[in-house]
């Protein structure tokens, strides 16, 4: 009997990788591999809508649009990686809203404020209308608001007598 095994082997067929070789020319093995193509492109396809979505809320120049969404597009998954990397930090938005954050901030820096208070007063301002400290002097000619250096109006060209006290009233 030991004889007759080597025979049935042999009459079964010479490759003995013939099970492999059989799945992969079936049906199963195709659909796989079709399914495989269908993911990598929309995985693609995938990374270059992410880059178009993103580079719009990132880019204000149309060119640089248009490079980023290609490179998405030509390179799919890498281009979406290079694009990640090289990017702007933040939004458009995010950048409008630091800038009117810096012009407030500067705004504020600007005005002027009570010494005694800090409450934002204008230049007009004889008095500071939260505490009543004196903030100027009035021109005894035109009564326009002097500043406490000056010793001649610049409105009216009245002489200004003494320097002037500035106290609480």
């Amino acid at each position: 009997m030991p004889h007759s095994m080597p025979a049935t082997v042999a009459a079964s067929g010479d490759n003995p990788l013939q099970g492999v070789v059989d799945f992969f020319s079936s049906p199963l093995w195709r659909f796989l591999v079709d399914m495989a193509v269908v993911f990598a492109v929309a995985l693609w396809l995938a990374c270059a809508y992410w880059v178009y979505k993103d580079a719009r809320r990132r880019l204000g120049d149309r060119l640089l649009l248009v490079v980023a969404v290609l490179t998405g597009l030509v390179f799919g998954p890498f281009g979406l990686l290079v694009y990640a990397i090289v990017r702007p930090p933040e939004t458009l938005a995010e950048k409008e809203e630091r800038e009117l954050e810096v012009q407030v901030l500067a705004s504020r820096l600007e005005e002027e404020r009570c010494r005694f208070c800090k409450t934002p007063v204008r230049e007009d301002y004889l008095v500071c209308p939260t505490c009543g400290s004196r903030l100027r002097v009035s021109c005894p000619s035109c009564h326009r608001a002097l500043e406490p250096e000056w010793r001649v109006c610049p409105y009216c060209e009245a002489e200004v007598r003494g320097a002037a006290v500035f106290d609480r009233l």
